[in-house]
């Protein structure tokens, strides 16, 4: 079995020491590396290419939020942090994150969501999701400075079959419940989820199931 490769990002030692103890006892993951700052984050994906970087927030030299957005592409970041802010939640998200969890999270539900984030799928603590609930149907709920939501361009640049996808991330379904519904291969799923967020521009499906929701109320 191909193990999930994670990098975890902290600048606090002892907390990097206590996710690597974690993570390295699940035997699906492996830790390939552990970074103090930021920029070091950035630089260690770029070079290990991890499946998943497990990043904090506020870091030395250059903040998880900015390390996320210079990784677009490069892996998925699970964002974990001690500080449950609107700013640090929607300026994550906007940035790509695949998910936003707090360090209060047990071990189990930690691994679970590193499985989920590997297979291409999205999490996030449920007071964030009751927050982006809220923001759907308050835009005021949303913190005034953040970025405006992707634009809503290149729909036309998809396939029906892509279409269809973009429809059911708009529904919150993970890749294999997607399988499942329209019929084909979860490999061949997370390939058209991919498809989508580079057509439209977008860096990750919780920006996907926001577009969609502006589509639909539109």
């Amino acid at each position: 079995m191909e193990k999930i490769r994670v990098l975890v990002a902290d600048d606090h030692a002892a907390v990097r020491a206590g996710l690597v103890l974690i993570l390295g006892g699940a035997p699906e993951i492996e830790v390939v590396g552990e970074a103090a700052d930021g920029e070091r984050a950035v630089a260690m994906a770029r070079e290990l290419r991890p499946d998943v970087v497990l990043m904090d927030i506020r870091m030395p030299r250059l903040d998880g939020i900015s390390a996320t957005r210079e990784l677009s592409g490069t892996a998925d970041v699970l964002i974990l942090t001690t500080f449950d802010v609107d700013e640090y939640v929607f300026g994550a998200l906007r940035a790509g994150a695949a998910g936003f969890l707090l360090k209060n999270t047990d071990a189990e539900s930690l691994v679970s969501a590193v499985r989920l984030v590997a297979r291409g799928d999205g999490i996030l603590s449920p007071s964030v999701t009751r927050r982006l609930i809220s923001s759907f149907s308050d835009p005021r709920a949303a913190p005034a400075h953040e970025p405006e939501p992707p634009k809503q361009t290149g729909l036309e640049s998809l396939t029906p079959r892509e279409r269809e996808v973009l429809a059911c991330v708009g529904r919150g379904l993970s890749n294999a419940e997607i399988a499942r519904e329209l019929d084909m291969a979860e490999a061949t799923t997370k390939t058209h989820v991919s498809r989508v967020l580079n057509k439209l521009g977008l860096r990750s499906r919780v920006q996907a199931a926001i577009y969609y929701g502006d589509l639909d109320s539109s």
